[in-house]
């Protein structure tokens, strides 16, 4: 009997510690950076992930087996390209046959330009809209139907601080992210009363690969070094005077997939230091 109840006690614990165990869940462009962050935050919690992005095929299976060997989860890697929408079509279908259905989507896959937007070259502006904010679209009408069979889902688009506020040389980023949060906001409605969140996050700056080749694009275009592109950054835009981390990011996100969460819905959460409170 003593030991029943211990056992008892021992599984409520850990359903307490991980409730979203079972759940299961696709983050695009989740190799390095915020996404990489977020895969892990949501494996913390019990969550089967299917990792997305570009790498070396060594690092990138080093990414996966880490995971499950830290949390004790099922976690696949699926190689699609956000520019091809068959590509994300067919991620999702192997992320539900891999795990048996997708739980969560977070749409997190980006690309950045820093340019004049009158010297923007076309191709730019079209990938910069493909990447950031046509393949969301893509890989939800994907996801929502089985989400909306099982009555329950979380869409978590990762826009950015440059989707509420503008900023020089950032035409098609700011565009794309803008466009982010109006997909988000939209979507959220038309599920609100189907058992599925819809939000967005929107991150200041954060040291990912992608800030930093845009640090360095900046320095070139200004003519200064990169530690004084770093420090003009912050002090012009994040109060706080420090970069976010992707680990608040990704603790951010896997509250949003939780229970306590299931209220929030066509938000626009900043997690920027500050800079849009100015």
């Amino acid at each position: 009997m003593q030991e029943h109840v211990l056992k008892s006690r021992t599984a409520d614990a850990a359903a307490t510690e991980r409730p979203l165990r079972g759940r299961s869940a696709i983050v695009t462009g989740s190799t390095s950076g915020i996404g990489l962050g977020i895969a892990r935050a949501l494996a913390a919690k019990g969550v089967n992930v299917m990792l997305n992005g570009f790498g070396e095929a060594d690092a990138v299976e080093a990414l996966r087996s880490g995971m499950v060997k830290d949390h004790g989860v099922a976690v696949a890697y699926a190689p699609a390209d956000m520019a091809r929408p068959g590509e994300i079509a067919a991620m999702v279908e192997d992320c539900a046959r891999t795990f048996g259905q997708v739980d969560i989507l977070v749409n997190n896959a980006g690309v950045f330009h820093v340019e004049p937007v009158e010297s923007m070259p076309p191709a730019h502006w079209d990938t910069t809209l493909s990447i950031n904010l046509t393949a969301a679209y893509q890989a939800v009408r994907a996801a929502l139907p089985g989400m909306k069979a099982r009555g329950w889902g979380r869409i978590i688009n990762i826009a950015s601080a440059l989707g509420v506020v503008g900023a020089p040389n950032a035409a098609a980023y700011a565009a794309s992210k803008h466009g982010v949060v109006g997909l988000t906001r939209a979507v959220a409605l038309e599920v609100a009363d189907q058992g599925i969140t819809v939000n967005a996050i929107c991150p200041g700056y954060v040291l990912t690969p992608l800030i930093r080749h845009e640090i360095g694009e900046t320095a070139k275009l200004r003519g200064v070094s990169e530690e004084q592109v770093k420090t003009d950054f912050l002090s012009a835009t994040q109060p706080t005077g420090r970069f976010v981390e992707t680990g608040e990011i990704g603790a951010l996100a896997a509250f949003l997939c939780s229970a306590d969460a299931a209220s929030i819905t066509g938000a626009a959460l900043p997690i920027d230091g500050g800079w849009t409170a100015r």
